[in-house]
């Protein structure tokens, strides 16, 4: 299934709706702005997912312009990577004088 969605990503179809959703959207993010933000989008998210719905693949109903931050909040499963552990981070302190004031 994955091979498929992903070929689908591919399509022309889908890069001409991508693109007319963005521009639909004004190239800005709609789950920003009902949160009154403004911040550019540079996605195109299937509200309903399109493993589960693909029948709605094009349908400009299930789609919305989204920045990469909000999109990541949607597919949290989708993480590019495990997070890692904190590094510490040291940090060198350097002390000097003061340059005298001359008057």
């Amino acid at each position: 299934m994955k091979k498929k969605v992903n070929s689908f990503y591919k399509s022309t179809a889908w890069l001409k709706c991508r693109l007319l959703i963005l521009e639909r959207d004004h190239y800005l993010c709609q789950p920003c702005l009902r949160a009154e933000r403004i911040t550019t989008a540079n996605t195109v998210h299937h509200i309903k997912p399109l493993e589960d719905f693909p029948d709605l693949a094009l349908s400009d109903d299930n789609l919305e312009s989204i920045c990469p931050t909000c999109h990541n909040q949607e597919h949290p499963e989708k993480g590019r990577r495990k997070p890692e552990k904190a590094k510490k981070r040291l940090a060198t302190v350097l002390k000097s004088p003061a340059n005298p004031i001359e008057f």
